[in-house]
């Protein structure tokens, strides 16, 4: 079973801005080949970062909030901390890079 949390419009903010902790959001469509690479990668991660909360926004059924993001392409993964984007990474990547992406591995991410 999925560790990650299905969000919609109608959840968003309490999922995510609203969260105390920080949150990974994958923004993906169930079409996405490398999105479904990529979902095993952030399974591995929610279940190794459990300070850490995994959600996932379905861009077909979501196309507000992806414009609101300014999602051009997908996977496109997006790091909020205290209610705001912090980080992103557009594209699959491996385990440790989306790590060192987001800054779950303790160095600085990149912007």
């Amino acid at each position: 079973m999925s560790k990650a949390i299905q969000v919609t419009t109608a959840t968003f903010e309490e999922q995510v801005i609203l969260s105390e902790q920080p949150v990974i959001v994958d923004f993906y469509a169930d079409w996405c080949g490398p999105c479904k690479m990529l979902s095993p990668v952030l399974e591995q991660l929610a279940t190794e970062h459990t300070d850490v909360k995994i959600t996932k926004v379905n861009v077909d059924e979501e196309p507000a909030l992806a414009e609101r993001y300014r999602v051009r392409g997908i996977p496109y993964v997006a790091m909020f901390r205290d209610g705001k984007l912090a980080q992103q990474v557009v594209g699959y990547q491996p385990k440790a890079a989306l790590e060192a992406n987001l800054g779950l591995n303790g160095s600085s991410p990149k912007s």
